[in-house]
């Protein structure tokens, strides 16, 4: 395969599978709890997460991995058997990683975790092609292989001394086919990688991808009680004042970034909510 076959053509567009996206999937504090997510819409059902044996639940890197994951499986043209290959080094610089060693493993323990992590659904997840909430168990991805860059091909790294003990590697991830399938069907909401990018803090990227859901919901304005946008993000804080602490910073960076037109917390009665509005869909 000659160089120009091979070079990636980038696109603005990460399209996600909308029944994934609202709900909550991945650590957004360092917390050491690793017990399973557990979160009951008020629609009834309940959807859980629970890590694999003697890993941790997936956390804010996981989360960068799966939505560059996707942006690529979107960019590959959504190929039917749900492969895509890239290089870890090339992974990493696409979402703005720093390239050594830590980060390498950093990576192939993503990979791993979002093939073993269990996403169960009870009558919570909505698989379009059935119409109806699914009751079982999926997988982010389906197969991750990572192979070890051939010789001749790591004298390109001699930038990088330090991988000497953690070589770069050439991955083959299968995204998930219930996730492929939901994309299939148009059951989808698409984030701008330009302004996902630029959120730097994560549960302003979070936030972001829970707003495009209630956007493609025909949403101008978001209502919800400040309790339950914890357990959907979701946030271990549970006082109310520590939430709008956590919550404050996301809201003000994705007010400058023109994805909001406005965020306010209220009290009503003993209840706190928080009032969104949403702004133009972002280029």
């Amino acid at each position: 395969m000659t160089f120009v076959a091979r070079r990636r053509i980038p696109t603005r567009a990460i399209v996600l599978d909308r029944s994934l996206e609202s709900l909550p999937i991945f650590r957004l504090s360092d917390s050491a709890e690793d017990t399973a997510i557990s979160f009951s819409p008020e629609s009834g059902g309940r959807w859980r997460v629970l890590p694999s044996p003697g890993d941790r639940l997936p956390g804010t890197f996981d989360q960068d991995v799966y939505i560059e994951l996707l942006h690529r499986y979107h960019e590959a043209g959504a190929p039917e058997d749900g492969v895509i290959s890239f290089t870890l080094h090339a992974f990493l610089r696409s979402i703005g990683r720093r390239v050594d060693g830590r980060t390498y493993e950093q990576l192939r323990s993503a990979l791993t975790r979002l093939e073993r992590t269990i996403l169960e659904s009870s009558g919570v997840y909505i698989a379009a092609k059935e119409g109806q909430p699914l009751e079982g168990r999926f997988t982010i991805l389906s197969a991750v292989s990572i192979a070890r860059r051939r010789t001749a091909e790591r004298e390109q790294f001699t930038l990088f001394p330090v991988l000497t003990a953690s070589e770069p590697g050439d991955a083959r991830v299968t995204i998930g086919a219930t996730i492929r399938s939901n994309i299939a069907a148009g059951h989808t909401v698409t984030l701008s990688a330009i302004h996902y990018l630029s959120l730097t803090n994560p549960v302003a990227r979070r936030l972001y991808r829970l707003l495009e859901v209630a956007r493609e919901e025909g949403m101008v304005t978001w209502r919800v009680p400040l309790a339950a946008l914890a357990e959907q993000l979701p946030l271990t804080q549970r006082y109310p004042s520590h939430l709008q602490r956590v919550l404050q910073p996301a809201h003000e960076m994705l007010l400058a970034a023109g994805l909001l037109r406005d965020a306010t917390f209220r009290q009503v009665n003993r209840d706190w909510l928080v009032d969104y509005v949403l702004a133009s869909r972002a280029a």
